[in-house]
């Protein structure tokens, strides 16, 4: 196997040696560039509930049919206190111009060298790119939720549902 081959595969193999984090678990943190060419961590985001969604790539049909159901809601995201971060392996560039072209006013984060996917166990098994998983963080830091091979279409309402579900548990104990 060439270097290059190997490189390639290996964060899908660091994907299946780590596997998905579970609800419960401690979210990992990253810190990866937005379209701004800005770094963002997740600690930046300690206090409030982060949506952390994987996907596969920029300009695709089921890509944007979710990045639309995010940047439709994000109101409703904000007035329950969460923030709206998307990850895939495109550059820091293409997101800038995916978010130009769609409209898209929420952070799209760069995971070039994939290591935020892995950590999440979000790689596709045959190809270098993120899998659409989503990861529902609360406040303090901890996995609420874990969407897995998510269906695009009504994605968004979905996550919105179960934070609305999560913030009500919280508020009641």
């Amino acid at each position: 196997m060439n270097f290059f081959l190997a490189l390639t595969l290996l964060p899908a193999a660091l994907c299946f040696a780590s596997g998905t984090p579970a609800a419960g678990d401690r979210a990992p943190e990253f810190t990866l560039t937005a379209q701004d060419g800005k770094p963002v961590s997740l600690k930046d985001y300690r206090g409030r509930w982060v949506v952390l969604y994987f996907y596969p790539k920029d300009f695709t049909g089921g890509c944007t049919l979710e990045a639309h159901g995010f940047e439709k809601n994000l109101k409703r995201f904000a007035a329950a206190k969460a923030v709206v971060l998307g990850v895939s392996v495109d550059t820091a560039e293409s997101h800038k111009d995916f978010c130009a072209k769609e409209g898209l006013n929420f952070k799209l984060l760069s995971d070039a060298k994939a290591e935020a996917s892995a950590a999440y166990g979000s790689m596709m098994s045959d190809r270098p790119l993120s899998a659409r998983n989503t990861f529902l963080i609360n406040p303090g830091g901890t996995i609420a939720k874990v969407y897995v091979k998510v269906d695009p279409a009504g994605h968004a309402e979905a996550v919105l549902a179960a934070l609305a579900g999560l913030r009500q548990r919280k508020a009641g104990k």
